[in-house]
């Protein structure tokens, strides 16, 4: 009987053993402001593109200055409580004071394919923004000028974010001094795949 009861009990303590293993990683995902996966370059069908709305745009850290420009990580987080999509190239163009457009809109790069991303609640994904230094081009054609800010419009949306930052920008539309890739997932790390 002795013998019946311990091996009952030794049953009962590996189930709830067992049983607390498998609600762990559960419970680990469901902690707000945990450590959130990569955004999924698998693109959920049912999740709806994401919108001006949804999104927070910032800069990242540089990476290195290399060929006359400078490698920016351009941060783009949905900080809305609901999944949406991203897909292709966001457009970006250089704004002088008073939000006037400088120069010409940023070119795209291709040296990276284009893929969905599926981006949870407070996921965060990237553009690499090449800055070209404009001291390169012959002051007849760029006009420098300070700009204070980036106007950013997610892949696919018709509303931008103003995300403030200050470079050195060419006033006169020609020479392309943005050079922007297609939205990659994860947060940009300045070295890694720039």
């Amino acid at each position: 009987m002795k013998l019946a009861h311990m091996t009952m009990r030794r049953a009962l303590a590996a189930t709830a053993i067992t049983a607390t293993a498998v609600l762990i990683p559960a419970i680990a995902l469901a902690v707000p402001g945990g450590t959130s996966a990569p955004a999924s370059t698998a693109a959920n069908a049912s999740a709806a593109r994401c919108r001006a709305g949804f999104l927070t745009d910032w800069i990242g850290l540089p990476g290195d200055g290399s060929a006359g420009s400078t490698a920016y990580m351009l941060e783009i987080s949905n900080t809305s409580g609901a999944t949406c999509t991203l897909y292709g190239f966001p457009g970006v163009s250089a704004l002088g004071p008073g939000g006037t457009e400088l120069g010409s809109p940023a070119q795209r790069g291709y040296r990276w394919t284009e893929l969905p991303l599926t981006l949870q609640p407070y996921d965060t994904v990237h553009v690499v923004l090449d800055i070209t230094d404009v001291g390169n081009f012959p002051p007849s054609m760029c006009d420098q000028t300070t700009a204070y800010a980036l106007r950013v419009y997610a892949p696919g949306a018709y509303n931008a974010n103003i995300v403030p930052f200050t470079f050195q920008a060419c006033a006169r539309r020609g020479p392309i001094f943005l050079h922007v890739s297609t939205t990659l997932a994860g947060t940009g790390i300045p070295g890694v795949g720039d």
